[in-house]
């Protein structure tokens, strides 16, 4: 055989070169096309179709599948499937030894199955010869397997070519990345979506909270409350009673959150109605019992509540504490006498019998002070407490102002020893001078 002249050689080379880009144009198309269906604005599962679809098409099978590993449950799921029901393959969990699928995700390589080869229940849909890779998102920090895209039953009867299994590993890598886009969307969309209906139940939750001015003019009256979270289960309540009396009533509802702020909206809402039919504290708080039972033992939750009755006319408060600590008469002298909690929390215990305590009231010159943990509890960077102490230090220093400024400085002396620390808990101060 005579040898090839350099021009023939070269021209032979082109030829051969012409013919396998015209073998593989289809598959060249196919990542163009592929690339502008991830680029446009379509959900995870349509853009899993129609990329499946044309997989099957490019390559020759009748019947595919991708799966997504679902973190939750551990499993990998079906978001498209061609030649075949998804019900009918279900989920597969992700340690499951007979699953080709589950070990390619496993495993993170591509596998080419024999017709002939064992399959597991879940994959017998998937007839013939068998070809998986897996789906995976790669960063400068590491790979992370996210699924597997498999192929079955080829129309050709040769198998699947290692060109094949190259071709499907390119446009996994593609899919990659558009399930990485879709779920990092979605989490954004979900955190936005929660943030604004956190927000909205804080506005609901701060109108539910009666304005201080309620009790105008017999009493000057300043109350705040800072959730830690959006939503929080702290409340005070304030009510304009007959003969010239106020009450005044503090709550702290265990744990934070939508449960702890249903326990909070119930409780203001009983409080309500029972303090208008008596004002004796030790009955207002019975009957709040009464409505709250049931919710609280179906939530196992609890809550510490005080409510006092000021009474000027005849120099007297009377109150009812259920295991809250942070409740004060501090006196014109800068003495601080502690409303002590004679029950323990709503919830915690069955209650047989309220009783009142009376202690004495100089009008105009006392003050009543009741405040939640978040307020002493407060942490530094240190994670150390601001404490009781400080806080009364603070409220007997500037006893004379007027109640708005004295809660002024004790959450000024809060944000100043939290310095910028995310609040742990639900911050409530109610201030009442009659």
């Amino acid at each position: 055989m005579s040898s090839l002249g350099p021009l023939e050689t070269a021209q032979l080379e082109a030829q051969q070169a012409a013919e396998e880009l015209a073998e593989r144009y289809e598959e060249i198309n196919l990542l163009y096309a592929i690339g502008e269906i991830l680029g446009r604005t379509v959900t995870l599962e349509e853009a899993a179709a129609i990329i499946l679809r044309d997989i099957a098409v490019t390559v020759g099978a009748r019947r595919g599948v991708i799966v997504v590993h679902d973190a939750e449950r551990d499993v990998l799921s079906p978001v498209a499937a061609r030649g075949l029901d998804p019900a009918t393959l279900g989920s597969i969990a992700t340690s499951d030894a007979t699953s080709v699928l589950a070990q390619v995700f496993r495993e993170r390589h591509a596998r080419l199955v024999a017709a002939d080869a064992p399959r597991a229940q879940a994959e017998s849909h998937l007839t013939g010869a068998l070809l998986a890779v897996p789906i995976q998102w790669t960063t400068p920090s590491g790979t992370t397997p996210l699924g597997v895209v498999a192929l079955a039953e080829r129309v050709a009867p040769q198998p699947f070519s290692a060109g094949d299994l190259k071709l499907v590993a390119a446009i996994a890598t593609q899919i990659g990345t558009a399930i990485q886009n879709a779920r990092l969307v979605r989490a954004s969309l979900d955190q936005q979506r929660l943030a604004q209906e956190m927000q909205l139940a804080h506005e609901l939750q701060m109108k539910l909270l009666p304005s201080a001015q309620i009790v105008a003019p017999h009493a000057d009256a300043a109350a705040r409350v800072l959730p830690a979270r959006s939503v929080g289960g702290d409340f005070y309540h304030l009510f304009r009673l007959a003969g010239g009396r106020t009450g005044v009533m503090i709550g702290d509802v265990s744990g934070h959150g939508y449960q702890a702020a249903l326990i909070m909206a119930l409780a203001m809402s009983a409080a309500a109605i029972h303090a208008q039919r008596t004002t004796d504290p030790g009955r207002v708080v019975r009957s709040l019992i009464d409505s709250l039972r049931d919710e609280l033992e179906s939530t196992d939750m609890y809550l510490t509540l005080c409510y006092a009755v000021i009474d000027p006319r005849r120099a007297q408060v009377r109150y009812a504490n259920h295991g809250h600590p942070h409740a004060f008469i501090v006196r014109s002298n800068g003495t601080a006498d502690r409303l002590l909690a004679h029950e323990p929390p709503i919830g915690l215990d069955t209650v047989s019998k309220v009783e009142s305590t009376e202690l004495p009231w100089r009008r105009e010159k006392d003050l009543l002070v009741l405040f939640t943990d978040g307020v002493c509890d407060a942490r530094d960077a240190r994670d150390a407490k601001l404490g009781e102490r400080k806080v009364l230090e603070a409220i007997i220093e500037h006893r004379a102002l007027p109640a708005a400024k004295i809660v002024d400085h004790v959450l000024a002396l809060v944000e100043k020893h939290e310095r910028g620390i995310a609040r742990r808990d639900d911050l409530t101060m109610v201030v009442v001078r009659s």
